[in-house]
């Protein structure tokens, strides 16, 4: 099961917090500029919601608790079965995504809920993913007539390149890091 980036995004919230209301998760959404990787507005948000209680990834129940003005609040938490989808998406996100994708960008949000093995064995399946097709895109280059090409059609093909390289470096460096925390915990 495949989410959008909106549900990717709700189900990490929603885990991260254990159990938050619709509001709590819009502040939360502002305050970490998920928008900006999202694309959701408050209206999304309850409508994510709602589908993620369709598919029994999230329970919701009415805050009887609540007092005070204002609606009462509907409190979402996440089911076993959200979570086993939520890493999957996470493992899936962050070993495959191309270079500069916003899916991978979320899933390095959500890095911390799945294990140092897990996203370092994705991270390096990734790496893997992004050699090949920086190697398809030589390719195509030197198929086309490499550095003879006009400078518009070399920069088709440089951009990418750059972008993966650093992509890769940033891999190297995270891996790096997180290898470096495992043994020191």
């Amino acid at each position: 099961m495949e989410l959008a980036n909106g549900e990717f995004v709700l189900l990490q919230i929603i885990y991260d917090k254990t159990l938050v209301s619709g509001y709590e998760i819009n502040q939360l959404i502002k305050e970490r500029g998920y928008k900006e990787w999202a694309d959701m507005g408050t209206t999304s948000i309850y409508v994510g919601l709602n589908k993620l209680r369709k598919k029994q990834l999230v329970n919701s129940y009415i805050d009887t608790a609540k007092r005070g003005r204002g609606p009462v609040p509907r409190k979402f938490e996440i089911t076993a079965e959200g979570k086993k989808i939520l890493q999957q998406e996470i493992i899936a996100a962050l070993s495959s995504t191309r270079e500069r994708e916003f899916r991978f960008d979320l899933a390095l949000a959500a890095i911390s809920f799945v294990t140092e093995e897990e996203a370092v064995a994705a991270l390096k399946k990734r790496k893997d993913f992004l050699a090949e097709v920086a190697d398809n895109i030589n390719h195509k280059l030197e198929s086309q007539g490499g550095k003879k090409l006009p400078i518009n059609l070399l920069a088709l093909y440089w951009h990418p390149l750059i972008l993966i390289k650093q992509e890769i470096e940033f891999m190297d460096g995270l891996i790096q890091d997180l290898l470096e925390q495992t043994y020191k915990s």
